[in-house]
């Protein structure tokens, strides 16, 4: 189990990233944790739009 599955309380505690479209900031979630480097898009909608420029 890595540091970044394990939730301590805490939400500061968590990595997040800026959202590569529409520059939202956003945090790690557990259903993240396999693929948490390929994340880039804080939504479905912001993926669509980014893949059809």
């Amino acid at each position: 189990m890595t540091n970044q599955s394990k939730f301590s309380g805490h939400k500061s505690t968590l990595p997040s990233k800026v959202c590569a479209h529409c520059g939202l900031n956003m945090s790690w979630r557990k259903s993240w944790a396999k693929n948490w480097d390929s994340i880039k898009y804080c939504s479905d909608k912001c993926r669509k739009i980014s893949k059809a420029k």
